[in-house]
């Protein structure tokens, strides 16, 4: 606890590590641009990444090909110790699947989530008292899953997903188990899942629910 708070002039200093989480601490009253543009440019470049998959539909137009292609929008609720120090998160995560017949498909899911911390007050010590601050958990997350999907009925699916979670922001951090059922509905075109998503760490228990709309298309 000692070395939290490195440099009271800027207000910002990055814990070396606090349970495998890295924070930023501000000190109140002072400015929080830098955390903002962060998560503002994260966002310009999920909506440049979405419209880049938007734009390559142009070419599907093979309806005898059993890939599918498609790219979905996430709304993440965190739950477990993620609540600790996030509100929400939103995603954007592209989807290949390959339909083995009617009613069985295999999947392949990636993209990014980035995650909206939560404000988390702090007492700091230091050499000549204490100063109070506020400590923000960056997150973003790339997941990398491969999964099942399996038809009940027309257009009405479960399906089951696995894989690893990357935590990247800040360089870099804990690489985590991903264990995620869902079920669905799946026209033409559209697709919206609901799922519970499991981080599986052996010091926490951690997760998500998620809404996901996709729009897809034969390759």
């Amino acid at each position: 606890m000692q070395d939290f708070l490195r440099n009271t002039l800027t207000g910002t200093a990055l814990i070396r590590t606090l349970n495998t989480k890295r924070l930023v601490l501000t000190v109140p009253y002072l400015n929080l641009n830098n955390y903002m543009k962060n998560s503002s440019k994260l966002m310009m470049a999920l909506a440049v990444i979405t419209a880049i998959f938007f734009c390559n539909k142009a070419g599907a137009q093979n309806n005898d090909s059993k890939f599918r292609f498609g790219i979905g929008v996430d709304g993440l609720v965190p739950v477990g110790n993620l609540t600790n120090t996030e509100n929400f998160g939103l995603g954007i995560t592209p989807r290949l699947q390959y339909n083995v017949d009617k009613s069985f498909s295999l999947t392949f899911t990636s993209g990014i989530y980035h995650f909206f911390s939560k404000d988390i007050p702090l007492t700091v010590p230091l050499n000549n008292g204490s100063s109070a601050v506020i400590a923000h958990y960056h997150l973003d997350v790339i997941p990398v899953k491969a999964g099942l999907k399996y038809f009940v009925a027309p257009n009405l699916y479960i399906a089951g997903e696995a894989g690893a979670a990357f935590e990247v922001e800040d360089g870099g951090g804990p690489v985590n188990l991903i264990l995620s059922p869902a079920i669905g509905y799946s026209s033409k075109s559209w697709d919206v899942g609901l799922r519970y998503e499991h981080f599986h760490d052996s010091n926490s228990s951690a997760g998500v629910f998620g809404v996901r709309l996709a729009y897809g298309f034969k390759l």
